[in-house]
Formats: structure tokens, C-alpha cells, sequence
């Protein structure tokens, strides 16, 4: 079984404000490092994105795949936003979840995520990666919220 990075990160403001950014799939270009187009697939009856396909340009890596989003959230915005890879050039697997959790007037994000590629990799390596993806995503995630 793969192992999962997690992190967090305290941003300055309301879970429902940092989900809508989170639900904004085709604005993530704009603010997700390497993120060069995200396309909204299909959406489920609630008007949540149920799949989305990303193109990512990050130098030596560059893929384009779909993950299948599950949204357990409140109406505040708290709660959990996953995701499963469904298809991928390069990736084997890229699996994650967002929790937002209310802390006073800011929101607490937990960022967990497994990665595999279809490559060889040292395990090493590959944690690495994934530290380096959460740590960047967090902290754009936040500045792009709070901006």
C-alpha cells in the first residue's frame, strides 16, 4: 500500500470561502503553480464537479488526467472534499482529500495525498514529491484565499 503525505495549513477565512476557491476548478491556472488548464467533465445533481480533467506542466513532468471528486461538506463549508485518479499518462495513482474544519474566524486545511507513478521511483523520491506537491498547494491555496 502507498504512503500518504499529509499537512495543514490556518487560513484567514471561512471554510465556505476556501471551498469555493477549492470548487474552482478552471480558475486553478491562475494561482496552482503548474496547473495549466483544468476542465470541468461532468457535475453531480448538487452542482459539484464529479470529474475533472487537469493538464499539468511541472518542467520534467508534464501529464494530463482525470480525478472523480466526492464532496462530504456542510453547508458552512466545513468537511471533506476527496478525490480517486480515474486516468493518467504518467500517474499511477493521485489520491487525496482537502478537511476543512471551522478554527475561530479561520479555517483549518488538512491536505492528505498519495501519489504512484507508472516509472520506476525510489520511495525516497516519491515522498518527497508528494511533500513538495501538499506543501505548494497549501500555500497557494492560502495566499489565493486570502488575497
Amino acid at each position: 500500500m502507498a504512503d500518504r503525505t499529509e499537512s495543514d495549513i490556518s487560513i484567514a477565512s471561512d471554510a465556505g470561502s476556501v471551498l469555493d476557491v477549492i470548487a474552482d476548478f478552471e480558475a486553478y491556472p491562475q494561482w496552482a503553480g503548474e496547473m495549466k488548464r483544468a476542465t470541468i467533465l461532468s457535475e453531480d445533481g448538487d452542482g459539484w464537479a464529479d470529474e475533472v480533467e487537469f493538464e499539468l506542466d511541472a518542467g520534467v513532468i508534464k501529464d494530463t488526467y482525470v480525478l472523480k471528486y466526492t464532496w462530504d461538506v456542510d453547508e458552512d463549508g466545513t468537511g471533506v472534499v476527496s478525490w480517486t485518479l480515474v486516468r493518467a499518462g504518467l500517474l499511477k495513482a493521485l489520491d487525496g482529500s482537502y478537511t476543512l474544519a471551522s478554527a475561530g474566524a479561520a479555517t483549518q486545511v488538512t491536505y492528505k495525498l498519495v501519489v504512484d507513478v507508472k516509472v520506476p521511483m525510489l520511495g525516497m523520491l516519491k515522498r518527497k514529491a508528494e511533500k513538495a506537491i501538499v506543501d505548494t498547494a497549501l500555500k497557494e491555496l492560502k495566499k489565493r484565499v486570502e488575497s
